[in-house]
């Protein structure tokens, strides 16, 4: 309804009513149709589509609550006003129940109408802004995370079945797999959706500042304590902390994190005032949490309060299609961040990023996307657009042969300079004769 006036219908056998009303809403820029019965108003009720309607109760042939029931039937969403006379209210409370957003007592003011329908109007720009963000926050887990292979379709499912209980959970896998993005669905499917969702990486935080970040500090608590200041859990309070590399906790950090999650209290540094918060853990490593406890260095105790939900995420090497998958989702991302009208990869380029080995997973595979993007002058991405530490991982250069290097530098070469002969054979300092020569004894393609 935003941007546009909305529409109403009044619906009374009482012409001078019909008037009156239609004058009192025009003059507020409402866009007005009547109909003088129940017949008439359903007859033009699809192509009106009003937002709200004015139903007089007392009308012959169709009363105002039969007629209510019937556009509610139709059009659940049209929000419905009943007129009545002190002799029928008990009617007009009756056809709330049914549905009628509320009742109006004849005669009534312009100022009383014109409240109501501010009302009305608000409450539905309110609903349409919740429904948007929940299509958003719906959208997440699709939107954010792709993946065709069975073992990302066994997390997405998990990942819906754990959304609206409050266990904590622990995401383990290599870094760089996604285990944030799995966090965020986790959260954006629950019903803390629209609370807040606050993430700390522990292992980017010095040992002495863990704490402070956590719990937060009273003004005066430490040198430097210039103000007090909120802690990650209060800031969490009613929705999810996502408490990232856990693994990296010294001792006594793995102490207090355990109270809070046996206790759901804490108290900041420098203050004696216990906080209850409701906050759900999520929980992530990169680290082999069960041979840090075999070592000493992990309280198991921790670990199974963490370990209530356990989602595992494969390393992108073992993920099959989906690598061609995800380089093609940051493939259109970057041409729209960048309105550059870059729209495939060449077979050799594509046949690189499904053979190479991803040690850093889906954001060293972004990562490279987002350099070709850089480099790239055309619609295509090549292989030599792609960085040089992926192209040696090619096939060819994991043999030791002289060969096979040159095969790959003259290759690289000539897709550099779009197969420009003379260019390529100028840049490889060699004559066209020779580059023809070279192309020939090694088979070498150009890229389509």
């Amino acid at each position: 309804m935003s941007g546009e006036p909305a529409k109403i219908m009044i619906v009374d056998d009482e012409e001078i009513v019909r008037v009156s009303l239609r004058n009192w809403l025009n003059e507020d820029g409402y866009e007005v149709t009547c109909a003088e019965s129940g017949k008439a108003a359903l007859e033009m009720l699809d192509e009106v589509n009003p937002a709200i309607m004015l139903l007089d109760i007392k009308m012959p042939r169709m009363s105002g609550i039969e007629l209510l029931e019937k556009v509610k039937g139709l059009n659940p969403e049209i929000q419905i006003v009943m007129m009545t006379a002190y002799a029928s209210v008990e009617t007009a409370v009756e056809a709330m129940r049914i549905g009628a957003f509320d009742y109006l007592v004849k005669p009534f003011e312009p100022e009383e109408l014109r409240i109501l329908i501010q009302r009305i109007i608000e409450r539905q720009a309110l609903q349409d802004e919740n429904v948007a963000l929940k299509e958003r926050l719906d959208a997440s887990l699709s939107d954010d995370i792709i993946g065709e292979c069975p073992q990302m379709k066994a997390i997405f499912q998990l990942v819906e079945d754990v959304a609206d209980s409050d266990s904590t959970a622990l995401i383990t896998g290599e870094s760089g797999t996604g285990k944030e993005l799995i966090a965020k669905a986790i959260h954006a499917n629950s019903q803390r959706r629209y609370m807040p969702f606050v993430p700390v990486s522990l292992g980017a935080l010095p040992e002495t500042l863990v704490e402070s970040e956590l719990f937060g500090h009273e003004k005066g608590a430490f040198t430097g304590a210039a103000f007090a200041r909120q802690g990650r859990f209060e800031l969490a309070d009613g929705g999810t902390l996502f408490l990232d590399e856990v693994g990296d906790l010294s001792a006594k950090s793995q102490v207090d994190l355990l109270r809070v999650l046996q206790d759901s209290k804490f108290s900041k540094i420098g203050g004696n005032r216990e906080i209850e918060v409701d906050v759900r853990i999520i929980a992530a490593t990169n680290r082999n949490l069960m041979q840090l406890i075999a070592d000493g260095d992990f309280r198991d105790d921790l670990f199974y309060r963490l370990n209530v939900v356990s989602i595992e995420l494969p390393p992108l090497r073992d993920r099959g299609s989906d690598i061609e998958l995800l380089a093609y989702r940051f493939l259109r991302e970057y041409a729209k961040k960048t309105n550059k009208p870059v729209k495939e990869f060449s077979k050799e380029a594509i046949e690189i990023i499904k053979n190479y080995d991803w040690p850093g997973n889906v954001r060293e595979l972004e990562n490279a996307v987002e350099r070709a993007f850089v480099v790239v002058k055309d619609t295509v991405i090549r292989s030599n657009h792609l960085p040089f530490s992926i192209q040696s991982k090619d096939e060819e250069l994991s043999q030791t042969s002289l060969e096979a290097v040159e095969k790959h530098h003259i290759r690289r070469v000539l897709a550099e300079h779009d197969w420009n002969i003379t260019q390529a054979a100028k840049a490889l300092e060699i004559d066209r004769v020779t580059l023809y020569n070279k192309i020939k004894k090694f088979g070498i393609k150009k890229e389509v």
